[in-house]
């Protein structure tokens, strides 16, 4: 799959002149100009309550994050001019829409608008702006991972992935599961980088929801962004190896202890890129000595660790929350890129309030899971009558099969034109796995 360049793209012109009228300034950071792009990067860490950058962190950011669409906005008249009063960052990365099938995809981040600056339509025109650029370049969906939940739905977002927060008492429980052939073994996090890169792509062909990861993301992971801080030197790496010596899994993990009490084993990433690597690497961590409990987060919504287990209440959801959102901004392209579940024809009405993906469509999927969609002319006299009519936002819901059309049905969230037409609507789009982020971006 070729990548699109974002940062070629050009400024976004209705939100240059929407925001012009207001004397702010927006436009893109040259990320080779150090003091430009420390400024916004200082501007983003403030926007999201975090402590002003080091020196150590900043460089590590100039150097792997200066290859994204970064934007900004500015006000002349305040005392900081240098830094932006809200910012943007974007770049073209892959979404698995179903196993062993991915799609370019616009991933947004770093949206914050400074206090001071609120309630003026800045951050509208940059989401507005963001989601213009990447439909003019051909692309089909748009996604974020969102701090706020009620900020993006205005703007076609919705979420379409799932994560829990589990917590095992590990006194409790005793492995059940599958006892695989490998082994696993710590891994120095300096010399695993490009081995823990190319088995995430693996993995994230597996499951609906993952994204490409970005390399900063990865450093960050493993420590590597920073080697001295606490949190660096905390993190423990370890990788599995099949019975042939091949890499198929690894997860980084910490454990948190107050002597003299045993400790608490928390990550948030156990990557697998086979059945057999989750199971090794959840015995791995359920299996620590002087260990309490277990805290495991950004987990999928159906974890199947509870069935590993001899006692699966010993697994308690601490939390669950949506985490990938996605807005549909080509809806033919979308629908024709993912795996369906049975054969069938449905008239779907879209209406997009940005006018980017509004039409009606035929969905018509095969037997082998294959989709043709055709964009249909309303107004045409023998055009087929649209068997449901949604927004694009349940649209996007809906993409991945994070939830039922019937259940947006009885939730009001969409209009059934042709009777039981959700349900068959759910049968297409069952997902082959739950979809599944493991990360923010």
């Amino acid at each position: 799959m070729t990548v699109l360049d974002a940062s070629t793209l050009p400024d976004d012109t209705t939100s240059h002149a929407a925001l012009a009228s207001q004397n702010l300034d927006y436009g893109r950071v040259a990320t080779d100009d150090r003091a430009a792009f420390v400024a916004w990067l200082q501007a983003d860490a403030r926007g999201f309550h975090q402590p002003r950058s080091t020196e150590t962190q900043l460089t590590e950011s100039v150097e792997h994050l200066a290859e994204r669409r970064t934007t900004g906005v500015w006000d002349a008249t305040i005392t900081d001019a240098s830094t932006p009063v809200a910012t943007v960052s974007s770049w073209v990365s892959s979404l698995t829409v179903s196993p062993e099938r991915r799609i370019p995809a616009w991933a947004i981040s770093s949206v914050t608008v400074a206090p001071t600056h609120r309630r003026r339509g800045i951050a509208r025109a940059l989401l507005e702006g963001e989601l213009r650029t990447a439909a003019a370049a051909g692309l089909p969906l748009a996604m974020l991972t969102v701090t706020e939940a009620t900020i993006y739905g205005r703007y076609g977002f919705a979420p379409a992935a799932r994560v829990t927060t589990l917590d095992i008492d590990r006194r409790r429980v005793s492995w059940r599961g599958p006892r695989p052939a490998g082994r696993v073994q710590f891994a120095d996090p300096a010399t695993f980088a490009a081995e823990a890169s190319a088995v995430s792509e693996r993995a994230a062909l597996r499951t609906p929801g993952a994204v490409t990861r970005p390399e900063a993301h990865l450093r960050h992971l493993l420590g590597l962004h920073d080697p001295e801080s606490e949190s660096s030197r905390q993190a423990r790496v370890v990788r599995y190896d099949d019975e042939h010596g091949e890499l198929q899994g690894f997860a980084v993990y910490r454990v948190v202890r107050t002597p003299p009490s045993p400790g608490r084993v928390e990550f948030d990433e156990l990557v697998a890129a086979t059945d057999d690597a989750e199971a090794a690497l959840w015995r791995f961590l359920l299996e620590q000595d002087f260990v309490g409990s277990i805290r495991a987060g950004l987990r999928a919504s159906d974890e199947l660790v509870p069935w590993m287990l001899d006692d699966p209440r010993a697994v308690a959801t601490s939390s669950a929350s949506d985490h990938l959102w996605l807005r549909i901004l080509d809806v033919q392209a979308a629908l024709e890129s993912r795996r369906y579940a049975a054969a069938g024809r449905v008239v779907i009405d879209v209406d997009d309030a940005l006018g980017l993906a509004s039409g009606r469509y035929e969905l018509v999927t095969d037997d082998a899971g294959d989709a043709r969609v055709e964009t249909i002319d309303a107004a045409r006299e023998d055009a087929p009558a649209g068997d449901i009519r949604l927004g694009v936002g349940e649209l996007s819901a809906l993409f991945l099969g994070d939830v039922r059309w019937s259940a947006l049905a009885a939730a009001g969230r969409l209009a059934e034109e042709t009777p039981g037409v959700a349900a068959t609507l759910d049968r297409l789009f069952a997902p082959e796995r739950a979809p599944h982020l493991g990360f923010w971006f």
